[in-house]
């Protein structure tokens, strides 16, 4: 084990690529000399000679317990210093690892080929006409949530942002000396103000700090990006775009359940839901005006050179006669560019719909989209190019964004309704619980006559058993509204394994609601549905997850073609591999034939948000490779492939999902291990790190089973533990259970699903350390349990590898690969520094100061772990 550990070490140090070393030296030496100015030499000396123990300690030079000797001799003080000390490296290597990643990106796009995974590979692959067919009913639709998953302060996020900018500029071709020596000392300030800046938040978020968090992703990134992608695909469809009208269509359409979502979160009330909306509105028409103002004050077209349409001409003319004050200043300021002056006007009539001055506002986003498109129509005779570049974009954002950004979804558990109609019918006083659920559906009532239907129709409905579950989110909105209720497309929630087996039942009783039935007419019989990866994988294990979504997915799939209805499948995906994470295109391919049909719905959450969206660059190329992959899994012939290939391994699924899930609930179920959980990791202290708005645990106290704690601390804090057990557990006696490795070898090679399922969990199990996991699990007292899940990590870890083909684990992904391996040293040294607090805490006496100083090192070991591993909950 410690040779191998060893290999792996040098082998990812010799792969480093040059500039990735570079930029992490300079930052490293940068944090180096804010150490030694502001803890002293003695601090720099003590985080280097842990630094170098840890690194020695994977060469079998030293052991853990000279390591846990030499943390237990600081004060507490001076380990929390080492712990923030390591928690920044962390921050400025991540920091690294992008910008490299940022300039592949570049360097291949500027090498002129067709880069995989993307738009233009798709149009490849399929042809012209059978991706212009797709675009017809294409749809992609992440959701962002609150789901607290996101450990940074959002004062590290911009700190880090700001280094970042110093960087890039540092790393530009053709900066001169005393540029770049100013760009250093911009650097070594920033790092400087991180040393400085607390990681750990003091108060607790509310919902509308959530909301403004989003926003900063929106305002930075998708707003910019998006009509980037569309052109993209325009551009490998025809390569005269932009000097003809686009054959891309829009086809990304954001969501967004932050504060929306009041499941188990009782922060979520109706006037954040209202003001949410507002709040998303303003960012989204100052975002239009900005660029509208823009483009308008750049397109100094000449009359005389280039003529306005009279359909133009008239509408400045009405314009004129109906605002004059406005216009009149526009035509003195612009005098013979008629479309100049129109573009201004629209930009001011987009500030008076955001300052809601209804007098010169817009209405709806079609009345925008009307004048938009009158001015291109204007230019498209005369100036191609002008009516099809920059302005093309901005119909684009208007098309995906509306006025409301993101469609805003509401979510609510089904006993929550349940109880509030049970009030109703019996009359009497209402309580304050079921009179916010009537307020929520008269604040969608609200959101529909201002915004419109499209920006709040949806409601998610928790543990949906039945369709009565459904039926009574209709009969809440009538004793809400009566004949005003809003349109409502209420979506069931599928997130337990019986849940799962059940959903085709539920949705044939759902065809017998009289408003369900209205909407389907409505909508082309179209029906949404919602799928829970995090409950089912805490349920059921992640391997028995997987396969029981896909046959839950197949099933569907069926009934749906046997009642006329196109069904859309919404994945609540985590982030993390124990929550249903892992690489987005590739799940995309993974999905049961048929059940994707040129439609992906899926959750964003927590440091997903920000791993995807924190750079334009790095988030077009995620929703490039997400469309790529809808549109392959689209294809006939791919789906055909797939269904084979599911079809010829039903057995070996079946066989794996049934052994797995016993071993993981003969762990999970058996007595006193969710007490044992409790001990070995930092769970508890988890709830206190004010990650999100949304409580950690439904009820009170510690968990008496898994049932009582929510998927997110569940995953975070075995990520904490260094055993990562819900990304792989169960796994191994699964694949044990079939017997024939050349059989599973097989399913690997030609299953999508299965080569994804084993892949994640190939990922998970090289973020696991067997040896720091193994100080951890002995904190609980119970050897059966340590012994049970270290037996399986080694089943799992061993199969995987055989049936892989791989001599070690990420032996294919290179990138990956590196990246764990120079960071587990890292890691080990907080890990060491928690398990130092979490012993004193699990097993020690102390008093309730020394406490409250464990406490901290152990939140700051937290911190500085979730950013070493790259992903919490």
């Amino acid at each position: 084990m410690i040779d191998q550990g060893l290999e792996r070490r040098s082998t990812a140090v010799t792969e480093m690529p040059d500039e990735l070393r570079h930029d992490v030296r300079l930052l490293g030496k940068l944090l180096g000399q804010v150490l030694a100015e502001q803890g002293g030499e003695d601090l720099l000396a003590d985080v280097e000679r842990l630094r170098k123990a840890v690194i020695a300690a994977r060469k079998g030079e030293v052991s853990a317990d000279e390591i846990t000797a030499m943390v237990a001799e600081w004060e507490i003080e001076r380990a929390v210093e080492v712990a923030r000390a390591f928690t920044c490296y962390f921050h400025l290597a991540n920091l690294a690892e992008e910008h490299y990643r940022i300039r592949t990106l570049r360097e291949r796009d500027a090498e002129g080929r067709v880069q995989r995974e993307s738009l233009a590979q798709a149009v490849q692959e399929l042809g012209q006409e059978r991706v212009t067919e797709l675009l017809r009913d294409l749809e992609l639709h992440p959701v962002l949530t609150a789901h607290p998953t996101e450990a940074r302060r959002r004062a590290v996020v911009t700190a880090i942002q700001r280094i970042s900018g110093q960087l890039t500029e540092y790393n530009s071709p053709g900066r001169g000396a005393s540029e770049r020596a100013e760009n250093k000392r911009r650097m070594l300030e920033e790092i400087d103000l991180l040393w400085r800046t607390a990681q750990l938040r003091s108060t607790k978020l509310d919902p509308l700090d959530e909301v403004r968090t989003a926003m900063a992703a929106f305002d930075e990134t998708l707003f910019r990006m998006v009509p980037q992608v569309y052109r993209s695909l325009d551009a490998a469809l025809d390569e005269r775009t932009g000097t003809r009208p686009p054959q891309a269509r829009p086809f990304i359409r954001y969501g967004s359940w932050i504060g929306g979502d009041r499941d188990g979160n009782p922060n979520v009330t109706s006037r954040v839901t209202r003001e949410t909306i507002q709040i998303q509105s303003e960012h989204v028409l100052t975002a239009l005006e900005t660029a509208c103002t823009r483009i308008g004050r750049t397109l100094t077209v000449s009359a005389q050179l280039a003529p306005c349409s009279p359909e133009l001409k008239s509408a400045l003319t009405a314009a004129v006669d109906a605002y004059p004050e406005v216009v009149s200043e526009l035509a003195t300021r612009s005098p013979r560019e008629p479309h100049r002056q129109w573009l201004l006007f629209v930009a001011a009539r987009i500030a008076a719909t955001r300052r809601r001055d209804l007098d010169l506002a817009y209405r709806a986003p079609a009345e925008l989209l009307a004048d938009l498109r009158l001015a291109q129509e204007s230019l498209a005779s005369v100036a191609p190019r002008q009516a099809y570049g920059e302005l093309q974009h901005l119909i684009w954002q208007v098309e995906t964004f509306g006025f409301h950004l993101a469609e805003l979804e509401v979510r609510q558990h089904s006993q929550v309704h349940a109880a509030a109609l049970e009030e109703i019918r019996a009359g009497g006083e209402l309580s304050e619980r079921t009179e916010e659920v009537l307020a929520t559906i008269r604040v969608i009532g609200w959101v529909q006559e201002r915004y419109g239907v499209t920006a709040c129709s949806r409601y998610v409905v928790s543990f949906t058993r039945s369709a009565d579950d459904i039926a009574a989110v209709y009969e809440l909105a009538g004793h809400a509204l009566g004949g005003r209720a809003p349109v409502l497309d209420v979506v069931p929630l599928f997130e337990s394994g019986q849940d799962l087996a059940n959903s085709p039942r539920v949705l044939t009783g759902m065809l017998e609601i009289p408003q369900v039935r209205k909407r389907l007419e409505d909508t082309g019989r179209r029906m949404e549905i919602m799928l829970g990866y995090s409950d089912s994988a805490k349920e059921l294990g992640p391997a028995a997850a997987t396969l029981r979504l896909y046959e839950a997915q197949e099933e569907l799939t069926a009934w749906a073609a046997e009642h006329d209805v196109k069904l859309r499948m919404f994945h609540g995906r985590g982030g993390a591999l124990g929550r249903g994470g892992g690489p987005a295109n590739r799940a995309v391919l993974a999905q049961a034939p048929g059940s994707v049909a040129g439609r992906f719905k899926v959750t964003e959450q927590g440091e997903v948000i920000f791993a995807r969206y924190g750079h334009i660059a790095i988030a077009r190329r995620h929703l490039e490779q997400v469309a790529n992959a809808v549109l392959l899994a689209s294809s006939p012939t791919v789906s055909a492939r797939t269904a084979a290939a599911a079809e010829r391994f039903r057995g070996l699924a079946e066989r794996v999902a049934s052994a797995s899930e016993e071993a993981y609930r003969a762990l999970t179920e058996a007595p006193g291990f969710p007490e044992w959980f409790g001990l070995v990791s930092p769970l508890e202290e988890i709830g206190t790190l004010r990650l999100g708005s949304r409580p950690a645990r439904r009820g009170l106290g510690a968990p008496r089973s898994l049932d009582d704690l929510r998927a997110i601390p569940w995953v975070f804090a075995w990520a904490q533990t260094r055993v990562n057990l819900p990304g792989w557990y169960g796994l191994g006696t699964g694949l044990a259970s079939v017997g024939s490795l050349d059989e599973l070898r097989a399913a690997y090679a030609e299953w999508p699903l299965f080569n994804a399922m084993l892949d994640n969990a190939e990922m998970s199990l090289a973020k696991t350390d067997r040896s720091i996991a193994k100080r951890y699990l002995a904190l609980g007292g119970r050897e059966d349990f340590a012994r049970q899940v270290l037996e399986e990590y080694d089943r799992t870890r061993d199969l995987v590898l055989r049936v892989t083909g791989h001599s070690r684990l990420l032996e294919n992904r290179k990138v990956l690969s590196r990246a764990v391996q120079l960071r587990d040293p890292y890691v080990d040294a907080l890990s060491h520094l928690q398990l130092r607090a979490l012993r004193a805490l699990r097993t020690g006496n102390p008093s309730e100061k020394e406490r409250e100083r464990l406490s901290t090192l152990l939140l700051l070991s937290v911190n500085g772990v979730a950013a070493g591993l790259q992903n919490t909950g």
